[in-house]
C-alpha cells in the first residue's frame, strides 16, 4: 500500500548565535543552537501543527506572507533549504 505524503519547504536562517528554522508553506518556526537541532525541532513543530490542524478540522496550508518570507527578505542569511516530508497515514481508533 502506497502512503501519501505532503512535501513542504524548510529553510535555516543564521541568526547571531543560533539558527532559526522555518517551514515557509505552513508558517511554522523553531530554532536551535546548531543546524541539525533547528531542523529536528522544526520537524517536530510541523508534525504537531499538522496533527492539531487535522484534529481541529482547520486548514493546513497557510504560507508565510511574502513580505516576511526569508527567501525574499534575508536570502544572504539562509544557510540551507530542504524538503519536509510528512506521511499521511490514516489510523482508525474505536
Amino acid at each position: 500500500m502506497e502512503v501519501s505524503q505532503l512535501i513542504f519547504t524548510g529553510v535555516i536562517v543564521r541568526e547571531k548565535d543560533r539558527y532559526s528554522a522555518l517551514c515557509i508553506d505552513l508558517d511554522v518556526a523553531s530554532e536551535g543552537e546548531k543546524i541539525n537541532e533547528a531542523i529536528k525541532n522544526l520537524f517536530e513543530a510541523v508534525t504537531l501543527y499538522i496533527e492539531s490542524a487535522l484534529e481541529s478540522n482547520l486548514p493546513i496550508i497557510r504560507p508565510v506572507p511574502v513580505e516576511e518570507n526569508p527567501l525574499h527578505t534575508r536570502a544572504k542569511d539562509i544557510v540551507e533549504k530542504f524538503n519536509i516530508k510528512v506521511s499521511l497515514q490514516v489510523h482508525a481508533h474505536a
